[in-house]
C-alpha cells in the first residue's frame, strides 16, 4: 500500500507582508484537513476536494469567498477536479453565487456525462443538485472591492495587481495509489465578463493520471493555457524526470517561450512531491509520513510533525 501524500498551494505571485501569516495558516490548515481524509483511508479525490474547499472558505485566497472582481464588480469563479484512475474530470467556469465551486465541479464529474459547464448552465445544474445559492455580496471582501476600484482608475495598471493572484489547488495520492488534483479561482482582477482562464481547462489548471501523477497550477492563466502547463509537467515525468525537475523544466519553458510566470504543485505515482514557482512567492504546504512541510518564499521549508501542527491548529495557529 502507498503512503498517502497531499500537497496544496494558495496561489503564486506576490503575497503582501500583512497577508503572509494568513496565507501560511490557510495552506497548512487545508493540507492537514486533506491529510486527515487520506489517513482515515479516504480517496485522493475526497482529499483534494476537502483541501480546496477549506481554502475557498478562507478570504485570504482568490477563490470562493475572497475572489477578485470582474470589470463589472462581480465574482465569477472557475474550478476543476480530476481523478487519475480513469481520467474522469469535472469543471465549471464563470459561476456566481455559490460558496464552493469545487463541489460543483465534482458533481459535474460524477452526475453528468460532460466535463465542463459554464455560467448559466452551471447555475441551473447547481440548482438541480440542490446546492444553496448565496448572495454574490457574501463572496466579496472589502479588499477585493478596494482593489477593483483601484484598477478602475484611468492611470491604474491592473497587470501590477495581478502579481498577487491566489488561485488555490491540491494534489494527492491515496493508499490505493490513486492520484487526483483540484484547482479553484476567482480569476484575474477586473477581467472581462465571461473570461475563462486556465483553471477550468483540463491539462492547464490541473491534470491527474495514475500512470504518472498529478499537478495543479497557479499564475498567469493565459500563459499557462498556451503551454498546457499541468499536462506538460506530467509529460516530463513520463520521460523519467523527478517531480521537481519536471516542474522547473515546464515553468522555465513557460517563462522563456511566452514570458509567463507561475507555480505548480506535483505528486508522482511513487508519492514523491514538489512545490515550485517562478514568481516571487507561492504559499504551499505538504503532508507526507505524518510530517508537515510548508513555505512561501523560494527555499523556505518549515517542518513540523502533524501532531504538533494539529495541536497548534486547535490553539488558533
Amino acid at each position: 500500500r502507498m503512503k498517502p501524500v497531499i500537497v496544496v498551494h494558495g496561489g503564486a505571485g506576490r503575497i503582501f507582508k500583512e497577508r503572509e501569516e494568513g496565507s501560511r495558516a490557510g495552506v497548512v490548515r487545508a493540507a492537514l484537513q486533506g491529510y486527515g481524509v487520506l489517513k482515515q483511508g479516504g480517496t485522493a479525490i475526497d482529499a483534494v476536494e476537502e483541501a480546496v474547499q477549506s481554502m475557498e472558505d478562507d478570504p485570504h485566497f482568490n477563490a470562493g469567498c475572497g475572489s477578485v472582481l470582474n470589470e463589472k464588480g462581480e465574482v465569477e469563479m472557475d474550478a476543476i477536479i480530476m481523478d487519475g484512475k480513469k481520467l474522469d474530470s469535472g469543471a465549471v467556469s464563470a459561476v456566481k453565487c455559490i460558496a464552493n465551486p469545487i463541489k460543483l465541479a465534482r458533481l459535474v464529474m460524477e452526475k453528468t456525462k460532460h466535463m465542463l459547464l459554464t455560467d448559466h448552465g452551471a447555475h441551473l445544474f447547481a440548482r438541480a443538485m440542490g446546492i444553496p445559492e448565496i448572495p454574490g455580496e457574501k463572496l466579496i471582501t472589502e479588499r477585493s472591492r478596494e482593489r477593483w476600484k483601484k484598477n478602475l482608475e484611468p492611470d491604474s495598471n491592473p497587470e501590477e495587481f495581478q502579481k498577487d493572484l491566489g488561485t488555490v489547488g491540491a494534489v494527492a495520492i491515496d493508499s490505493e495509489g490513486n492520484v487526483a488534483c483540484a484547482t479553484s479561482t476567482g480569476g484575474l482582477s477586473n477581467k472581462l465578463i465571461g473570461r475563462v482562464g486556465d483553471t477550468a481547462c483540463i491539462g492547464s489548471g490541473g491534470y491527474a493520471d495514475n500512470h504518472s501523477g498529478a499537478a495543479s497550477t497557479t499564475g498567469h492563466g493565459e500563459s499557462i493555457m498556451k503551454v498546457v502547463l499541468a499536462r506538460l509537467i506530467l509529460y516530463h515525468m513520463e520521460q523519467g524526470m523527478s517531480p521537481e525537475v519536471a516542474a522547473d523544466t515546464a515553468l522555465d519553458y513557460m517563462k522563456t517561450r511566452v514570458g509567463g510566470l507561475g507555480g505548480v504543485i506535483v505528486v508522482n505515482k511513487a508519492g514523491e512531491w514538489a512545490a515550485r514557482f517562478s514568481t516571487k512567492q507561492m504559499s504551499w504546504a505538504t503532508v507526507k509520513d505524518d510530517e508537515l512541510y510548508y513555505g512561501i518564499y523560494a527555499g523556505e521549508r518549515h517542518v513540523k510533525s502533524v501532531d504538533e501542527a494539529l495541536a497548534s491548529e486547535s490553539e488558533g495557529f
